[in-house]
């Protein structure tokens, strides 16, 4: 018997957590070790986000170094997962929208290996990511989220990576480690829907101040993903692990139990 595979959102903040310490990263090293090796990862980061629902469909996928202005070590860091074109024609069948199979142009970006470095730093655990299609509605990419509920039995890990609240123009450089009054407002009754009605994580939109914690939605839709999935299992999400940066990033991450 194949184990029932949690799913995880990750509140992945700055690149350079790949190469830090921190509180955030062990918990995402921790939660690795918590859990039965999955069979594959589908992975869906804020960073592939198109005009199109495509998955990775290549044997061995790259490692995108999709940022600038950072150290060297950073561009040097590779995750040579290997991929599953088994697991991307799988998640095309479950999906009710038309899926790309992508066999070349993209790979995995670091909104995807800044966390899998922690979680499974062997590297030996097959990764597909999916891409959020920019051209679908937060209740079409819930519904996207319900559709995978099948994986879950198939021993597959659903890493979602993004942030509740990212907004990298208010940026306070000044405040490591904290979050302004308006972004806890948001977070707050993030994880307030999380922990009670999952599906409900929608009406987020209408905070008064989610347009200045989610300028552009990129960041906020993996997390319609894991409400998507709690939903299709009749659960709630708990809190993986919580927190603030620089005024205007939350790091909350959720995960729902398998």
């Amino acid at each position: 018997m194949t184990a029932t595979m949690p799913a995880v959102f990750v509140g992945h903040g700055s690149p350079m957590n790949t190469l830090e310490h921190n509180r955030y990263t062990e918990a995402w090293h921790d939660f690795g070790r918590s859990i039965p090796t999955p069979t594959a990862i589908l992975a869906i980061s804020a960073h592939w986000y198109v005009n199109a629902t495509a998955v990775t469909a290549m044997a061995q996928p790259r490692t995108i170094h999709d940022f600038g202005g950072f150290p060297q070590a950073l561009h040097e860091v590779q995750y040579p997962a290997p991929g599953s074109p088994a697991l991307a024609g799988r998640v095309a069948d479950l999906l009710p929208t038309d899926v790309y199979l992508d066999e070349s142009q993209w790979g995995l970006d670091h909104g995807t290996w800044s966390i899998l470095v922690h979680m499974f730093p062997e590297s030996d655990v097959p990764v597909v990511q999916l891409s959020i299609d920019a051209n679908k509605s937060f209740d079409e990419h819930l519904a996207l989220g319900a559709a995978l509920a099948p994986l879950r039995d198939e021993g597959v890990l659903v890493v979602a990576s993004g942030h509740v609240v990212h907004n990298l123009r208010a940026i306070d450089w000044g405040a490591p480690g904290a979050g302004a009054p308006w972004a806890q407002a948001v977070d707050e009754a993030g994880r307030s829907l999380m922990a009670t009605a999952p599906a409900r994580i929608t009406e987020l939109a209408t905070h008064e101040h989610f347009l200045r914690a989610a300028p552009t939605p990129d960041h906020f839709i993996p997390l319609l993903y894991v409400a998507g999935l709690a939903d299709a299992a009749d659960v709630t999400a708990d809190v993986l692990v919580g927190g603030y940066d620089y005024g205007s990033l939350s790091m909350t991450s959720y995960v729902v139990a398998g």
